[in-house]
Formats: C-alpha cells, sequence, structure tokens
C-alpha cells in the first residue's frame, strides 16, 4: 500500500484545505505515514502571503529531497497557483497542483500521468474543498471548520484573490451537518475563512453569517461557537446582538486593523476608515463589556511616515484591544504594494512592530487584570485552558480535556490567567 505525507504551511484555511487532501487519499486507499522517511508520496500543501514563506518551502522541498529522494514529491496550495513554472523547476518536484486544481489530487496521483504542471484560472473555482483541523494551540479541543474561501477585496499588499480566487462559501446544510457531527465529540468549534464575514453572498437572496449562526444554534448541539476573523464592516449590530445575547458564541471579536492611520488604510485599499473601526469596537465593548478584542495589524507598510505610525500607535491605544497580531510588512511580488519606491527601511518597519508588540502587551496585562477574583467559563485543553474570551488559563489540578467549566480566578501566570488554588506567577 502507496503511503503519504503531508506537510501543511500557512493559515488555517490552508490546513484545512491539508486535512480535506489527507481525507481524500485515504479514500484512494493510500496510507498516511508517520513522517516523510516513511511516504511514497509527500505533499507540500505551501503558503505564499510572505517571500519568507516561499523561502520555507522552497528549503523543506530540498531538505525532503535529500533526505528521501525516493519519494515522490507533489507541491500544492498557494505558491504552487502562483508560480508553478517556478516550482517545477525545483529538483525532485514530480507534481505541481494549484487551488484550481486541489480538489483533483487524490485523484491525479492514483490514475496514469496527468502533466507534470495542473493549475488553472482560479477565478474560474467554484469547488469547496475543507475538512475540520485541530486548532493551533496545539490541543485536540477545538477543531477549526473552515465555512469560507477566497476573497473579492482587492487589498494593495495581499496576494490571496489571485491564489485562492473569489469569496465562496460551503453550503448552509453542509455546515450544519459537520458542526452537528463534531457536536458530538466536542464542546467548541472555530468557525474560520479567508474572508469569514463574506459567508452567504455568493448564494441567491440575502443570505448573511447572522443566518447560518441561527440555524447552527437551533439545529445543533454544539456547546460553543467561536468567530476566528471577521473584517470590521461585517460586524453588524445585528451580529454583534446575537453574539452578546447567545451564551453558546464565545465573546470574542477579531476584526482586522491593519492601520489606523486614515492615509495608510487608503493606500492600503481597505474599505474602512479609522473612524468606522471604532465605531463597531465600541459598539462590540457596548454589549459584552468582558469580550476578548484582537486585531491584526501591520508596521512599515510602504510610505508610511513617523506621523502616520503615531497616528496608528494612539488609535490602538485608544481602544480596548486585549490582543494584537503584528506583522512587519513584507514585500509580495505581484502586489501593488511590492511596486512602491517608498519602501520603509526595515530596521524602522521593525522597530515599529517592537514598539506595538510592547503596547500589546501592556494592554493584554491589563486586561488579565481585571480577571482576577472572577468566575469566568473556559473549556478545557489538553494542557490548562481557554477563556471564553481568549485568555490562557493554568488549571489548579488536572482536569478532563474538552470540557466546558466556570473557574474562578486567583491571579495571573506567565502570559494568562492561573485558577485560584493554583500558583499565580505576579507581574
Amino acid at each position: 500500500m502507496e503511503r503519504f505525507w503531508i506537510k501543511n504551511f500557512g493559515c488555517r484555511a490552508s490546513q484545512a484545505d491539508g486535512a480535506a487532501i489527507e481525507a481524500g487519499l485515504a479514500a484512494k486507499g493510500l496510507a498516511p505515514a508517520g513522517d516523510a522517511s516513511e511516504a511514497d508520496l509527500v505533499v507540500l500543501n505551501t503558503c505564499t502571503v510572505t517571500a519568507t514563506a516561499d523561502d520555507e518551502v522552497r528549503q523543506t522541498l530540498r531538505r525532503i529531497h535529500r533526505e528521501h529522494p525516493q519519494a515522490r514529491i507533489l507541491v500544492t496550495g498557494c505558491y504552487a497557483q502562483r508560480a508553478p513554472e517556478e516550482i517545477a523547476r525545483l529538483d525532485g518536484v514530480s507534481m505541481v497542483v494549484g487551488n484550481s486544481h486541489k480538489t483533483q489530487i487524490p485523484d491525479l496521483v492514483t490514475m496514469p500521468y496527468h502533466g507534470q504542471i495542473q493549475v488553472g484560472d482560479i477565478f474560474e473555482q467554484r469547488d469547496f474543498l475543507s475538512a475540520p483541523v485541530d486548532d493551533a494551540l496545539g490541543d485536540r479541543t477545538r477543531p477549526n471548520l473552515k465555512i469560507q474561501d477566497g476573497c473579492n477585496n482587492r487589498c494593495s499588499f495581499c496576494i490571496i484573490p489571485f491564489v485562492r480566487g473569489r469569496s465562496r462559501s460551503a453550503s448552509p446544510d453542509q455546515v450544519v451537518a459537520e458542526v452537528r457531527r463534531l457536536a458530538a465529540k466536542y464542546r467548541e468549534v472555530v468557525l474560520s475563512g479567508i474572508n469569514l464575514g463574506r459567508w452567504g453572498r455568493d448564494f441567491e437572496g440575502r443570505v448573511r453569517l447572522i443566518d447560518l449562526l441561527r440555524r447552527l444554534l437551533s439545529e445543533t448541539s454544539i456547546e460553543r461557537l467561536r468567530l476566528s476573523s471577521v473584517e470590521p464592516m461585517d460586524f453588524s449590530d445585528e451580529l454583534l446582538g446575537l453574539m452578546a445575547e447567545s451564551s453558546r458564541i464565545a465573546k470574542h471579536v477579531h476584526a482586522p486593523l491593519q492601520s489606523g492611520s486614515d492615509r495608510v488604510l487608503r493606500r492600503m485599499h481597505r474599505k474602512y476608515r479609522p473612524r468606522h473601526y471604532a465605531d463597531r469596537i465600541s459598539k462590540a465593548r457596548a454589549l459584552m463589556p468582558d469580550c476578548a478584542v484582537g486585531a491584526d495589524v501591520m508596521t512599515g507598510f510602504p510610505g508610511e511616515t513617523y506621523e502616520e505610525f503615531e497616528e496608528s500607535r494612539m488609535f490602538i491605544e485608544s481602544l480596548p484591544f486585549t490582543y494584537l497580531h503584528v506583522f512587519t510588512y513584507s514585500e509580495r511580488p505581484g502586489t501593488p504594494a511590492a511596486e512602491s519606491a517608498l519602501q520603509v527601511p526595515m530596521a524602522v518597519r521593525r522597530d515599529r512592530t517592537r514598539v506595538l508588540r510592547e503596547l500589546a502587551a501592556r494592554k493584554n496585562l491589563e486586561f488579565r487584570r481585571t480577571m482576577i477574583g472572577r468566575t469566568i467559563s473556559v473549556v478545557t485543553l489538553d494542557r490548562g485552558a481557554l477563556s471564553e474570551n481568549y485568555l490562557k488559563v493554568s488549571l489548579a489540578a488536572a482536569r478532563e480535556a474538552n470540557r466546558i467549566a466556570d473557574i474562578r480566578i486567583g491571579g495571573l501566570s506567565g502570559d494568562g490567567l492561573s485558577e485560584a488554588g493554583a500558583l499565580p506567577v505576579l507581574a
């Protein structure tokens, strides 16, 4: 029996694709291998969001070919969609399959030769590929379910629309059936997507994410749903209201910001202004006073002046963020931003990243301190727990994983909270 091994790079959507490929290969009679050394077929499911991501793929490919020259290597994913000929020229590559043909991989590897490169127009892609994957925190109690793929936005720094195609959604019935199946085993399910807030917009009629959430609440027994990331303007009053009133939706708002400078947002081609973003966050906190509030923020975007960075820093300071994912801008060939002559020196970018990460750490500490002495809801993990409002919790005693529990917070841990009775780490 032929054995396969898959290496997934990048985001949760890519991991969900990898899980679906794995299921498809298994259905064709291939068996999963423990690692690359045992595999007849190695599948590299790639990311291409930055040049660094491409480098990581090439380094991994060379190492696997050097150490396991007997294995066939198939490269798929976003890098394969963007630059198939470039990948095909690398030693050891047997086949390149873009996102446009990713659903066909089980057939392509088990049927007679189809040619080395299988890549088509991603904007013609209508198939939806997904399977639940374990959470990125390393536990096996919070599966991520991808329900949306692709993006119709054209942010000037982003290559994603050109490698994942138009926004498309898993059908409501498909999502309900999958969550119902997962609810039999798991307490919490995370709904994710490339542009999750756009779920349903590709269907006829006025179908929205909130309609799906209502169905999931009424037609499944899942104890907790969590939204991974939603664009700020998709956090409608109606959606925030449902999140606030339902005890089965995590009080967790993650809304990508990228910059708090109006001028930078315009150059990024983002569809909101700082005042719009602030309005959504203020609304969320008014409805859910203890909710997690997170954002993706980019530093060093082309042309970002010191004044614009300070404008962004002060905007972030003014809002009740509980955590930030701060990224240093990285040129992505093929995007308008990469062609700009106003690239910010890398040393300046990194220094600005440091400043915002220090700000994020301070805000997170302030938020955690407000939880001391409170009783909060958590889902228990393989190690520790995760609160409804996205804080790590050290438990006073071992608990069975994959349970929803109310626990009293006694103090702080290094980067989270500790249950009353556990030894706190003062900060």
